[in-house]
């Protein structure tokens, strides 16, 4: 399904993570299946308030948590730049679906990295 925020479907998704040779593009391109994914999600449930958001971010970051071992296994981690890129993302899509005000550790709670 295509998506219909032109915002988001021209935001370049973990952008300085693509471009560290550190980060494996292999286990990137997951990354951002996993964000365009949640933005497919929010699209077709349209959440009506936070608390419906979170609910999709957090199984976003579940996602996420289950990838830490792909980036391991190909010596590289989910560390301090990693976390700040995504957690961006996070926040860029909350606001480009009218949640501007989401609290970025909601977001992201249940996050293991």
């Amino acid at each position: 399904m295509p998506l219909q925020n032109r915002q988001i479907a021209e935001h370049p998704f973990l952008r300085e993570m693509y471009e560290d040779p550190y980060y494996p593009d292999a286990v990137l391109d997951r990354c951002k299946a996993v964000l365009l994914r949640l933005c497919e999600t929010i699209e077709s449930e349209r959440p009506s308030d936070l608390a419906a958001l979170y609910v999709l971010t957090q199984a976003a970051t579940a996602e996420f948590n289950d990838l830490e071992a792909e980036f391991e296994a190909a010596d590289s981690e989910i560390e301090t730049v990693a976390r700040e890129v995504i957690a961006e993302d996070f926040c860029v899509i909350a606001a480009a679906y009218g949640f501007s005000n989401a609290d970025s550790e909601e977001l992201l709670a249940g996050r293991d990295w």
